[in-house]
């Protein structure tokens, strides 16, 4: 169990809590089934088959904000929809107005509704309570914002916070790149992505293609800003830096991955969450303290 995506908050004060009381908190909102006239629900859930909502392992928490969608795709309803228009129409010998079209509509999907597919998925989230960091694994900024809505909700002494770092993580990445130089621990991949400024969003993309320097410098002279950047830390863990200092498609390097699955075989399932989310925080723990270094540190309210 890797995240492959971080978002990363943290929380504004020191936040003096125990798992017990988080579990407490979280177990007041916990996740539910659709029932057959709701779309979607949420709701915290136990990362493995345990029960408990705040799973522990070396000082790390792992919780779960479960989701349940009703599979109901809007081109049914529409389809639906107009037919019984048509039929409406006929029947009154005139058009139905915007408030019979949204009457069908509501009729139609709440009809369909009970006959949908309930589909699950969890969000996995990781608290490091040493460093004051709540970390999400969410390729998009939307799937975050229904976590740390739910954790806000749940927890309401504390309001999280985006972590920022002191320097523009676009302008950081654009002069490693111009310099062909990263700070040290970093190396640069093949994949980057150069965005002019201006209003027509000029892009350059390097897809796994190998950066000629000179090429790329002279995209960085003509205005072009970086806004994604594939890098390697400590020639352990691959990953790629956006300008919102967001960090996805993490991976361990073949090479450490080779030496896990050589190691001692683990059959239970509990024992193998363990082993992997303990090293999987062991080695993004100090990623993220040498990246938030090398980018000046952490940028405190008023941009101390």
């Amino acid at each position: 169990m890797w995240f492959k995506n971080l978002q990363i908050y943290r929380f504004p004060a020191p936040w003096n809590t125990t798992v017990a009381l988080l579990e407490e908190a979280l177990a007041r909102h916990p996740f539910r089934s659709c029932t057959s006239y709701e779309l979607q629900t949420q709701g915290w859930a136990s990362p493995r088959e345990n029960g408990a909502l705040v799973h522990a392992v070396n000082g790390h928490w792992l919780l779960a904000l479960g989701t349940e969608k009703k599979l109901l795709p809007a081109s049914v309803i529409k389809e639906l929809v107009k037919l019984r228009a048509v039929d409406m129409e006929q029947r009154q010998g005139f058009k139905p107005g915007r408030k019979q079209l949204r009457e069908l509509k509501d009729q139609t999907t709440d009809e369909l509704l009970p006959r949908a597919f309930n589909v699950r998925r969890n969000t996995l989230v990781w608290i490091d309570p040493v460093h004051g960091r709540l970390v999400i694994d969410a390729g998009s900024p939307g799937r975050a914002d229904e976590v740390v809505a739910h954790f806000n909700k749940a927890i309401t002494d504390i309001s999280l916070e985006r972590l920022n770092v002191a320097m523009s993580p676009g302008a950081a990445m654009t002069s490693w790149l111009a310099a062909n130089e990263t700070p040290h621990g970093f190396s640069i991949d093949q994949d980057t992505e150069l965005q002019s400024p201006a209003d027509e969003k000029a892009t350059v993309r390097f897809v796994r293609h190998a950066l000629d320097p000179k090429e790329v410098q002279r995209h960085i002279a003509n205005g072009k800003q970086c806004t994604r950047l594939a890098l390697t830390w400590a020639n352990r863990v691959s990953f790629v830096l956006t300008e919102s200092f967001t960090l996805k498609k993490i991976s361990l390097v073949d090479i450490i991955k080779e030496g896990l699955d050589s190691g001692p075989s683990i059959r239970d399932e509990d024992e193998q969450l363990d082993a992997d989310f303990a090293m999987m925080t062991g080695e993004l723990k100090q990623l993220l303290e040498d990246l938030v270094e090398a980018l000046g540190g952490v940028q405190t309210v008023g941009g101390h």
